[in-house]
């Protein structure tokens, strides 16, 4: 009978997270994890297959965990909820910058497709949540259409939260855009 563990996956989970989101799955050593986790390679192994298994259950506990479709859909639907999205979507707690499941999309080519399907996926939910606020505004254009474009916003405007801008120049950002699409 092998000793009984002594961390959460849940911790492990919060600890390993920041490294990822900071360096990445390729830069990301199991040294890395270990030092950021405290847990040894069995450990992580005996709690997770390997690196892309605890990588992807660091991205399903980020997506999880998130407020950001809980802001859009928040009644009255509208243009306000778009412009609370915009606004607190990238912003995020300690060092990390951007959103995680964003800036993980940089390395699709060598992510398990696991890790595509989970971010399409909360892309697919969040852009319908989107379209629905939009359709409520009654624009000119087709609602998903807008949605499109709004993602495509925010996915602009997470990645620049890596410049670390600061609050004040993405809030300024979003202003703007927000008067363009009320005009659509």
């Amino acid at each position: 009978m092998g000793r009984p563990k002594n961390f959460s996956r849940e911790e492990v989970l919060e600890k390993a997270m920041p490294v990822f989101w900071k360096h990445g799955f390729a830069d990301t050593s199991l040294q890395d994890l270990e030092r950021a986790t405290g847990v040894n390679k069995s450990g992580l192994y005996t709690e997770f297959r390997d690196k892309e298994d605890l990588f992807l259950a660091c991205l399903r506990h980020y997506l999880e965990s998130q407020d950001k479709r809980g802001l859009l859909t928040k009644e009255p639907l509208g243009w306000k909820n778009i412009e609370t999205f915009l606004k607190n979507g990238p912003l995020n707690k300690g060092e990390q910058q951007g959103c995680f499941a964003i800036n993980s999309m940089r390395e699709f080519a060598i992510l398990p497709d696991e890790a595509y399907g989970a971010i399409t996926g909360n892309r697919a939910l969040l852009q319908h949540l989107l379209a629905l606020n939009i359709e409520a505004e009654k624009p000119r254009m087709a609602p998903s259409a807008i949605a499109e474009m709004v993602l495509s916003f925010f996915s602009g405007l997470c990645i620049e939260r890596n410049l670390k801008s600061g609050k004040a120049s993405s809030a300024r950002k979003v202003d703007n855009f927000m008067t363009a699409l009320r005009s659509l």
